[in-house]
This record gives C-alpha cells, sequence and structure tokens, in this order.
C-alpha cells in the first residue's frame, strides 16, 4: 500500500511538472526572444536620435564618432543621404535578430544582434526550471513517504490488532486515529474483543466449575474402586488359604471316601474363588487406570482454565499408551464380535500429555466400534519430525458430503452429539499435535504428535 500511496503521488507530480514545465519553457522562451527584439528596436531607435542631433548641430556622423554610442555585441548599420553606409560591431551570422529605425528625413539605423545570446539565455532559464522541477520531485518523493507512513501505520496497527484477537488475545487497545473511517473498524474490533472476552470468560468458568464438581465424585470412584481391588485381594487370599486348609486334612484323612470327596469340593469352591477374585480385581484395577486418566484430563482442563498458556506436554512411551487402549477396549470388541489389532512401528516416543493422547485414541476407537465394522487396527509410523497413530476400520467410512467437517462441533453423520471428534482435535492441538482424516472409505484418521528429540530416526 505504501508503495501505491507512493506511486500515485509521483505519477500526479510528474505529469503536473510536465504540464506546467512544458507550458513555462514554451512562455519563457517567447519572452526571452520578444525581450531581444524590443532590446534590439530600442538601441536602433535610440541611435537614430543621436544621428539626428549629429545632423541638426552640423556634427560629422563618422564611424569614429558613433562608435561609444553602439554596444559592443551589436552589430550597427547607419544609412545617411548622400553618404555610404556606416557599419559598426562584427557581422552576426544567419538567423540574427535585427531591429530597424528611421527618420522622414532618410536617416536608416540597422541593428542586429547574434541569437547565439539568446539561446544562452534560454538554456539557462530551462536548467533553472528543471532544478526546480527536480527538488519539487525530491519534495514530493518525502511528502508521498511522509504521507504512505502516516496511512499505513494505522492499518498496520489494526492488522495487528486483528492478529492479536486471532491468536487468542482479546484486550481492546482504545487506539483512534483521527480518521473517521479507520476508527469506525477500530471500534468494531474493540467491541469484537470484549465479547470474545466475555464469551473466553464464560467458557473458562464453566471448564473450571464443570472440572472442579468431577474431581469428587471421581475420587470417590476410585477410592471405591481401590476398595473392591482390597476386597478381590482379600477374597483370593481366604480362598487361598481355604484350598491349603482342605489340602491338609486331606493327606490326613487318605483312606476316607468321604474325606476325598469333600477335599475335593472344598478344592473346587477355593479354585472358583479364586478366578471370580482375580477377574474382578483385573476390572476393578482396568476401571481405576481408566479413572485416573479422567482425572488427569479433567485436572487438565482445570488448570488451562485458569491459565491457558499453561501446558503440560511430556515424552512419553507411545507403546504404553496405544496397548492400554487395544487391552482396555478388547473385551467391547470380543463381545461385538469384532476384532481390534495393533501393527506398525514400536518403540516410538512422543511429546504430548499421555492422557490427552489416550482420551483421543479412546474417542477414535470408540467412534470404530459404534459407527464402523470388521477389525479395527491402530498403526503407528513416523512422518518427518512426528508420530503418527493411525485408526482405520473396514465399515462404511464418513459420509463425502462430510468429509472433513466430521471435526466440527455439533456435526455427526450418526444423530450423535457430534463433540467426540471436536473435543478429540481440541485435545491433540492443546499437545501441539493434530487430527485429521486422511481417507474417507475405508476410514483412516491420523493423530500427528511431536517426535521427542532423542526418538531415532526412521529406519527399514
Amino acid at each position: 500500500m505504501r508503495r501505491r500511496l507512493i506511486n500515485s503521488t509521483l505519477a500526479v507530480v510528474l505529469v503536473v511538472i510536465a504540464v506546467f514545465g512544458v507550458s513555462l519553457v514554451i512562455v519563457e522562451t517567447r519572452t526571452i526572444e520578444e525581450s531581444a527584439h524590443e532590446s534590439v528596436r530600442s538601441d536602433a531607435a535610440r541611435l537614430v536620435s543621436v544621428v539626428e542631433s549629429r545632423l541638426v548641430a552640423e556634427e560629422s556622423v563618422t564611424a569614429a564618432s558613433m562608435r561609444s554610442q553602439v554596444p559592443q555585441d551589436r552589430h550597427v548599420r547607419i544609412e545617411l543621404p548622400g553618404q555610404p553606409p556606416i557599419e559598426l560591431g562584427e557581422r552576426p551570422g544567419e538567423g540574427a535578430i535585427e531591429g530597424r529605425a528611421a527618420e522622414p528625413g532618410g536617416v536608416t539605423v540597422t541593428v542586429r544582434q547574434d541569437d547565439d545570446r539568446v539561446r544562452e539565455e534560454v538554456g539557462r532559464t530551462l536548467l533553472i526550471i528543471l532544478a526546480v522541477a527536480l527538488l519539487a520531485v525530491i519534495a514530493a518523493v518525502l511528502l508521498a513517504v511522509q504521507q504512505a507512513r502516516r496511512v499505513a501505520a494505522p492499518l498496520t496497527d489494526l492488522a495487528e490488532t486483528a492478529e492479536r484477537l486471532g491468536s487468542g488475545d482479546p484486550r481492546p487497545r482504545h487506539r483512534r486515529y483521527g480518521v473517521p473511517e479507520l476508527d469506525r473498524v477500530a471500534d468494531v474490533l474493540d467491541a469484537s474483543a470484549e465479547r470474545i472476552a466475555r464469551m473466553l470468560t464464560a467458557e473458562r468458568r464453566l471448564a473450571a466449575d464443570a472440572s472442579h464438581q468431577l474431581r469428587t465424585p471421581l475420587t470417590a470412584l476410585s477410592m471405591r474402586l481401590e476398595e473392591i481391588v482390597a476386597a478381590a485381594d482379600a477374597i483370593e487370599a481366604a480362598a487361598a488359604g481355604t484350598a491349603g486348609t482342605a489340602g491338609t486334612a486331606g493327606d490326613r484323612d487318605t483312606g476316607s471316601t468321604a474325606g476325598t470327596a469333600g477335599t475335593t469340593g472344598t478344592t473346587g469352591t477355593a479354585a472358583t474363588d479364586r478366578a471370580a477374585a482375580s477377574t474382578i480385581r483385573e476390572e476393578a484395577l482396568v476401571g481405576l487406570a481408566q479413572v485416573e486418566r479422567l482425572t488427569d484430563v479433567v485436572q487438565r482442563l482445570l488448570t488451562n482454565s485458569r491459565d491457558p498458556r499453561s501446558g503440560s506436554a511430556v515424552g512419553f512411551d507411545l507403546d504404553e499408551v496405544v496397548k492400554q487402549q487395544i487391552e482396555e477396549w478388547r473385551p467391547a470388541y470380543r463381545k461385538a464380535g469384532r476384532a481390534i489389532v495393533r501393527s506398525g512401528r514400536q518403540g516410538l516416543r512422543a511429546v504430548g500429555t499421555p492422557g490427552a493422547v489416550a482420551q483421543v485414541l479412546a474417542t477414535l476407537i470408540e467412534n470404530a466400534l459404534m459407527h464402523g465394522g470388521g477389525a479395527v487396527a491402530l498403526r503407528t509410523r513416523i512422518a518427518g519430525n512426528q508420530v503418527v497413530v493411525e485408526v482405520t476400520d473396514e465399515g462404511p467410512g464418513v459420509d463425502p458430503e462430510l468429509g472433513a467437517r466430521v471435526f466440527e462441533r455439533t456435526v455427526s453423520g450418526h444423530n450423535s452429539t457430534g463433540l467426540g471428534l471436536a473435543v478429540a482435535r481440541d485435545l491433540a492441538e492443546a499437545d501441539g499435535g493434530r487430527l485429521e482424516l486422511l481417507q474417507q472409505r475405508p476410514p483412516v484418521f491420523a493423530l500427528f504428535l511431536s517426535r521427542e528429540a532423542d526418538d531415532p530416526p526412521a529406519g527399514n
């Protein structure tokens, strides 16, 4: 914009200089020429008067007597009745300026001047005009640069304000520039900043309140699960003690058929109790891990609501998170008659929040279970300085009309809430990663995360 303002100002100045400069040169040239002709005619009239006065006084009119009356740069020819013409000065060449004056008595004086002096004067005038034009151009450039800065500076400031507003800094700047149109834009940006600030404050307050309210039931649920694990351990220990006691009694009463039958029944019951206690313990541990991960997510939401710039991304073992999710969802897939498998490169480490990454993968796996079909595959690979986790299934995929809009809130192709993928993408972006739909049919969702610096480079 500055360049356009400068170029437009210079164009106007050059046009004005060209029009007025040419006109001025023409006018000055004619003025100088007219002045030269007038000067020559004036000299001729003066010399005629001098000659006439000398004749009246009966003085001789000769070249010697008239030499002092003739300027050095003039050529004068005096014609007297009955006498040869008198010539004074150097005869000029062709194109000389000529002036003639005559008296009724027959006296004629012709004065001629070389036009070189006229051309020199015209050249000097032209140089002066060019110098003035050059100074005008320089002044126009300086003025154009200053005006361009004055006009572009508010626009640049408004662009910075809009950029700050888009980057999440909704503080209004309350700057005005004295230009009604620009001040109107500043008013709109400040009003938008205030509205966005109020919306962000309300959202953060809601997230903080929801997170705070969820912490208490999650803590209680975690304690109950720990009690279930402890109870399962007690049942397993009691069953083991009962089996040991029954075995000892059977050794003392080896000859009795009834004793043998009792020992066998007691041992079978103890084995059943141990198996049930082990199953309860495993399920409780899985539930406890889920609660702990959910507690981490809630804590992260609470922390971000207080300070959105705070980050909790760390280097972690990606294989552990993927394995945890597969083990967690395998019973649900087995119940649905489907399989969940893992392939690709192993031993990868990524940078992020393990709980958030697990939540993103859980969302993708749950979507594949609810809306997909066939086997679900989790594939890990390396793409440049990033690690990628792809989740795909053999189902019908994403509706082509939706495409990448599946990540928008309230957008769903299966009459669901439409929040799962939107929240998953937000969690991924909060850790500096991204969640994308690489392929619609069959569906391939990919989670991109930064690779830890110590992670070895990709190999065959």
